[in-house]
């Protein structure tokens, strides 16, 4: 009875590590440019102890590796706002000064001319973090271009080349989540670039990425593991029965 239960004690165990990342999607599913994540991944442990050689189990890692599904995207008006097309995403300063990734493009200009994004990350162009010039009104171009017009010269004059978002094309590339909810390249340490890939990073402007997070398919996943979780209670409370039971049959008269 005691293995049955460890049985059933070990399988909420396990389930708990996904429940953690399932919770942690539903809680961003109207976040900007938030993206699901493949919850857990399962390796073969070779159990030690009396038995056979031959036993294992199976135990629950959490990876949290994105998944780069686009979301939704949402169109607001707003010159700054931009989506990221295919698996293009956007550079950023972590604030420790790490180089993350993010989905993220809510930017707006900060009061010392620093681009940032709807978190307060800022945004990395070809150098360093974008500044833009006081006074201009700026617009972003599909390839990332960030230009700037003084409002008070004439209409027809040209805009003012600023910087250029620094975009990387993810495709192929396995991304993580960092402790901070950005993004970075799988296995390796945090802060580290990668070159972008065969496609050209583009964006959709004047447009947000809503969350790639389904609302009813976590829903339906939470109720699920819920249901798990009363079962396997269910069990260790019927074997605690039939202990009982089988230990009064023994008892001398």
């Amino acid at each position: 009875m005691d293995r049955l239960i460890f049985t059933a004690n070990t399988t909420i165990k396990e389930t708990a590590t996904a429940r953690q990342v399932l919770v942690n999607d539903l809680a961003n599913v109207s976040t900007i440019g938030f993206k699901s994540s493949y919850d857990v991944a399962l390796r073969s442990v070779k159990v030690e102890g009396a038995g056979f050689d031959s036993r294992f189990q199976t135990q629950a890692l959490a990876r949290d590796v994105i998944r780069l599904t686009p979301g939704p995207v949402m169109v607001t008006g707003r010159p700054l706002d931009v989506a990221m097309a295919d698996k293009a995403v956007l550079v950023v300063q972590a604030d420790n000064g790490d180089t993350a990734f993010t989905r993220r493009g809510d930017l707006t200009i900060r009061a010392d001319g620093q681009l940032i994004n709807g978190s307060g990350h800022l945004v990395m162009g070809t150098g360093n973090a974008i500044t833009v010039p006081p006074g201009l009104t700026v617009s972003i171009n599909p390839d990332g271009s960030i230009y700037g017009r003084d409002p008070m010269q004439p209409t027809s004059s040209p805009a003012v080349f600023i910087d250029k978002l620094r975009l990387r094309d993810a495709t192929g590339v396995d991304l993580g989540r960092r402790q901070d909810g950005l993004f970075k390249v799988d296995g390796k340490p945090d802060g580290t670039d990668f070159p972008s890939g065969k496609i050209v990073p583009k964006l959709i402007t004047s447009a947000v990425e809503g969350s790639s997070v389904s609302p009813i398919e976590s829903m339906t996943r939470l109720i699920d593991q819920s249901r798990s979780f009363e079962t396997q209670i269910r069990i260790m409370k019927e074997t605690k029965s039939l202990d009982e039971s089988g230990s009064s049959m023994m008892k001398t008269a």
